[in-house]
């Protein structure tokens, strides 16, 4: 080691040698654009926490009904255009088991007797974010709960 890395460590109050960066897996290195794009959905889809809810509903102004928050928030934190009924949205995208969710992929519930009556947005953690009309505002609930995990049908990917 030279004298003037000796100095500047001594500086620092430390002789130590400098310890070498962890090693990162390289599909890790490259975060795919699906992982940056999620995570600023999931973001955005926290900002709406509280939001009230209303049948049809498309703005947080009004209120939002759970396709209706699903399409705001992809229009607004990613660019992408989704449109129509919780149904109308499942049959669209790519579907993703639940093993592989990732923050951004839409989950998917047979709520009212029907085939993909109820979306929301996952941010994680085996939690979702959605606009569900009981107690009637947005909220956060966790996969695995009783009601949701007997409801769940799919999951569905816009990104990558």
């Amino acid at each position: 080691m030279s004298l003037a890395a000796l100095c500047g460590l001594a500086a620092c109050g430390s002789l130590r040698p400098p310890v070498a960066p962890a090693t990162v897996p390289a599909a890790a290195a490259t975060a795919p654009l699906r992982s940056e794009l999620g995570n600023e959905i999931a973001l955005y889809a926290l900002g709406l926490i509280d939001t009230g809810y209303r049948f049809g509903g498309k703005n947080p102004d009004a209120g939002l009904d759970c396709s209706g928050m699903v399409s705001y928030i992809f229009e607004r934190a990613a660019g992408i255009r989704v449109r129509g009924s919780a149904a109308d949205i499942a049959r669209q995208g790519r579907a993703v088991g639940s093993e592989a969710l990732r923050p951004g992929d839409l989950v998917f519930f047979n709520t009212r007797n029907a085939p993909y009556s109820h979306v929301g947005i996952y941010i994680g953690d085996e939690r979702f974010i959605h606009a569900p009309n009981r107690n009637g505002k947005v909220r956060i609930d966790r996969i695995a709960d009783r009601y949701y995990a007997q409801r769940f049908e799919a999951a569905r990917t816009f990104l990558d």
